[in-house]
């Protein structure tokens, strides 16, 4: 036996090695007409076909109340590309063959989809895709726990030769609180297995939250430094440039605590705080990662003040154009008090955590479009370098760009040109554009890409998203019980000045991004 192989087995190595082969399968989409499927999912599907990632056999259905036939659905995907996708062909013979194993089913019948079954068995053998089914819900949330009842009433949830797999694609939200999250977990288990249901969260098909892991645990100089002993605080924003568009009835309900900060960014938080797994097996992962949401230090609901600020964009100017006030946005409420901005803060109560903040802050009508996590190291001693004239000693930080420039850097001090000890801050820049000459892939191909593989490595398990909707739930609660104001704060800034003054009483700063 060669002992040299032997000892170097890495199960994060070997997991990384495996070739990722999708079976061939029927892709159907719920609500197959409506904006995700022609913004991301059929675009995404067009560049998984043109980068032959796509199996040889493999059909996509839409579903929707529209009465079309198939060719109708295929120049409806043919517009969704040339309106999303313009640079991508939508004619000649590599679209020709995208197009023609796309069919489409009216969700209309007693019961609703009762043409479903018998239209996928007969493009199931004309495609010969083995009964593999991806149901993706493209719906309201208010229609998966019905939808997914209406599957297993049509048999469609498992196959009846045994052979065939079957899988459901849920987006978010789960939920809207901790009950209803309970409640829609409860639901779909009543009619698929936790192993069948894929719940999808697009951030974590970005490459850099994907990177994470990598770069935690495959580099020996940087896993040493994240605990206690080294790290100062973390910092994660989800910042964004736009109002709330044509989507007022949905967050005036909504808000950016239930939006953003409950899963894109407990999920960011998660990776960047776990332990490593035993192997990227996607229990393994998320094991892992449900542990860091369990360590969390709840909420109290009476002390959310010191928590939590809350703000909500005012009218103003923005880039020269005059910006409404969220509240005179379209199918907002009269006084609404819906937050449109929320800074938190957050401790990881293990071993490897303790006592470190974890500063959490999102926005509409922020100075910019940026998603970063900024892990700032522990002060040096001034020993050496506290003598006057040597200038200002910044901590050290590794800062994670998320989007819209995805990549890493590191800032470190160095001495400026000079007889004298001038020091300054350094950064050493790492963009994935620039280092490996192609853009990411979009985080909806890498997503579709893993459903189809059977791989839930990025997605949430049910106890995840209940965990991380403990933490929710008690913010809500104390805001509903009175706590924490609704800041203004001008459109193109960086939040409301209550949010600085909230990290200064710890002494503290938001980075500037």
């Amino acid at each position: 036996m060669d002992h040299s192989k032997a000892l170097d087995v890495n199960p994060l190595r070997e997991g990384l090695a495996r070739e990722r082969v999708v079976d061939p399968c029927i892709f159907v989409i719920f609500g197959g007409t409506g904006d995700l499927a022609k913004k991301k999912l059929v675009p995404a599907l067009y560049h998984l076909y043109r980068a032959s990632e796509l199996p040889r056999s493999f059909a996509i259905v839409g579903c929707a109340s529209s009465q079309l036939s198939d060719d109708g659905y295929r120049d409806w995907v043919r517009e969704a590309v040339a309106t999303e996708a313009p640079y991508l062909p939508t004619s000649g013979p590599e679209w020709d063959a995208f197009a023609k194993p796309i069919y489409y089913v009216d969700r209309f019948g007693d019961p609703p989809y009762s043409k479903l079954k018998a239209r996928l068995a007969e493009i199931d053998s004309q495609a010969r895709t083995g009964g593999n089914y991806l149901f993706y819900l493209a719906i309201p949330p208010t229609a998966f726990e019905e939808t997914a009842e209406q599957l297993a009433a049509l048999g469609l949830v498992k196959d009846e030769s045994g052979k065939g797999w079957r899988r459901l694609v849920v987006e978010k939200p789960f939920g809207t609180d901790l009950e209803s999250a309970r409640q829609l977990n409860a639901g779909l288990l009543r009619s698929f297995d936790e192993d069948q249901i894929f719940r999808i969260d697009h951030y974590l098909g970005k490459e850099t939250v994907q990177n994470i892991l990598v770069f935690r645990f495959a580099n020996e100089f940087i896993e040493p430094l994240l605990n206690a002993r080294y790290v100062d605080s973390v910092q994660i924003t989800v910042a964004e440039s736009i109002g709330i568009g044509s989507r007022g009835a949905f967050y005036d309900r909504t808000g950016a605590l239930r939006d953003i900060v409950q899963n894109h960014i407990m999920q960011i938080l998660a990776l960047v705080c776990m332990e490593p797994p035993v192997s990227l097996e996607a229990d393994a992962v998320r094991d892992e990662k449900t542990k860091v949401f369990e360590s969390m230090r709840c909420p109290d609901p009476r002390r959310i003040d010191e928590l939590t600020v809350r703000g909500q964009y005012a009218g103003g100017t923005l880039l020269g154009e005059h910006v409404n006030a969220y509240h005179d946005e379209n199918d907002v409420a009269d006084g609404s008090t819906t937050e449109t901005y929320v800074a938190a803060k957050f401790f990881v109560d293990n071993w490897r955590w303790s006592g470190v903040p974890f500063y959490v802050r999102t926005g509409k009508r922020l100075a910019k479009r940026v998603t970063e996590v900024g892990i700032q190291l522990k002060p040096i001693p001034r020993v050496l370098f506290g003598q006057d004239g040597v200038g200002e000693i910044v901590p050290n930080v590794i800062a994670l760009n998320i989007q819209p420039d995805e990549g890493i850097a590191v800032v470190f001090e160095a001495k400026a040109p000079g007889l004298g000890y001038q020091i300054r801050p350094v950064t050493m820049d790492f963009r994935y554009g620039e280092a490996f000459g192609e853009s990411p892939p979009d985080a909806y191909e890498r997503l579709l890409m893993d459903a189809m593989l059977g791989d839930a490595s990025l997605f949430s398990r049910a106890d995840a998203v209940e965990a991380t909707w403990e933490l929710a739930q008690p913010i809500l609660d104390g805001w509903q019980h009175g706590g924490s104001a609704v800041y203004p704060y001008q459109p193109g800034s960086w939040g409301p000045r209550e949010a600085d003054e909230f990290i200064q009483r710890d002494g503290r700063r938001w980075r500037r991004l």
